[in-house]
């Protein structure tokens, strides 16, 4: 059975967006030391409607992996233990560098 989500609510700076965000750093640190490990790292940086938007950084940021650890490991774990997630965007400085991961 799927979870209903109110995404409006999540959008809102409410107690449940502060739980919501609260999850996604607490999954983010699981993460946190595999990349480190490789001088990398990674930041959340928005949520809304359903889409997370994280930044890599350190030794990550402009790696050309960044996309591909987002994607095939970040992104899987990230809506494996927050359900509220659908898809997780690559945040870079640069605007037009946007990668959108979507999860049919």
């Amino acid at each position: 059975m799927e979870m209903e989500i109110n995404y409006e609510l999540l959008n809102a700076e409410t107690p449940q967006r502060q739980d919501l965000i609260r999850r996604i750093n607490h999954t983010l640190n699981k993460i946190r030391p595999y990349l480190q490990a490789d001088g990398g790292d990674v930041e959340f940086v928005d949520y809304k409607d359903g889409v997370c938007s994280l930044a890599m950084v350190g030794a990550c940021a402009g790696c050309i992996m960044a996309s591909a650890d987002i994607s095939e490991g970040v992104q899987a774990i990230l809506i494996d233990e927050v359900p509220e997630i659908r898809a997780v965007r690559l945040h870079e400085d640069n605007p037009f560098a946007y990668a959108d991961f979507h999860v049919e």
